[in-house]
């Protein structure tokens, strides 16, 4: 799926939109009539990764000046936490992307970069609409980077699984790469000084950077939702 058209937006559609030139994502849960349910971080309200990431992911709720709020969903630009709000708010100029469920492990890893898909299997519109209205009103917690972040909310809405919060990582594919990749990124500059050693050394270097892509995969893999065993089912307070 990838990009869609708003148009074919169905109620309970996990949806996502990328910030900051494919930087990170931004996600939510499409409920009805262009509003969207999401999870965001206001300004010192977060807890950060102690990364260069807390430089790059800014508030993902966009900006209006104050004297010109948005004419559809209000003023939402200082908000944090779990928030309502209108389609072109919630993409902030972006494009609009929706999440794949169910997927294979070949699409799955075809996919080199994680959030944009998972193993797990979506529940129905109904349950997943419910469980972003009750976060809505009861909050999703502290946002936090790596831990519990918008695709977190997303992810829990559509399936009912969390984390147990105990771990390092929640179920985001985009915190998982994010993670993985610093396991890869060492080895870029060797195949760069590669180009300019004796063949035996390049040789090594390939076989090194082949190595930590193959990492990088298990690592998306075993984070990923639809495989996890240190997850719990949420249960609402209303259905105990």
């Amino acid at each position: 799926m990838g990009l869609v058209e708003r148009e074919s937006l169905k109620p309970g559609d996990h949806i996502y939109s990328w910030r900051l030139a494919y930087a990170y994502s931004h996600h939510g849960i499409y409920v009805d009539k262009g509003n969207v349910i999401h999870f965001t971080r206001g300004e010192g309200q977060e807890i950060g990764t102690g990364t260069g990431l807390d430089h790059i992911i800014g508030s993902s709720v966009p900006q209006h000046p104050l004297d010109n709020p948005c004419p559809i969903c209000g003023d939402e630009s200082r908000s944090d936490g779990v928030i309502s709000s209108c389609v072109d708010c919630f993409l902030s100029g972006g494009d609009l992307y929706r999440y794949e469920y169910g997927v294979t492990l070949a699409v799955f890893f075809a996919k080199a970069r994680g959030g944009t898909c998972t193993l797990a299997s979506s529940e129905s519109e109904e349950q997943v609409i419910d469980r972003a209205f009750y976060f809505l009103r009861k909050g999703f917690g502290v946002y936090d980077v790596l831990k519990n972040n918008c695709e977190d909310f997303a992810l829990c809405c559509k399936t009912g699984l969390q984390v147990i919060p105990t771990v390092n990582v929640g179920q985001s594919g985009q915190a998982a790469s994010f993670q993985a990749a610093a396991g890869f990124i060492p080895y870029v500059p060797v195949a760069f000084l590669a180009r300019y050693s004796p063949l035996g050394y390049a040789g090594t270097s390939v076989v090194g950077l082949a190595a930590s892509y193959g990492k990088y995969c298990v690592n998306r893999y075993i984070n990923d939702i639809g495989v996890r065993q240190d997850v719990t089912r949420v249960v609402l307070e209303e259905q105990q």
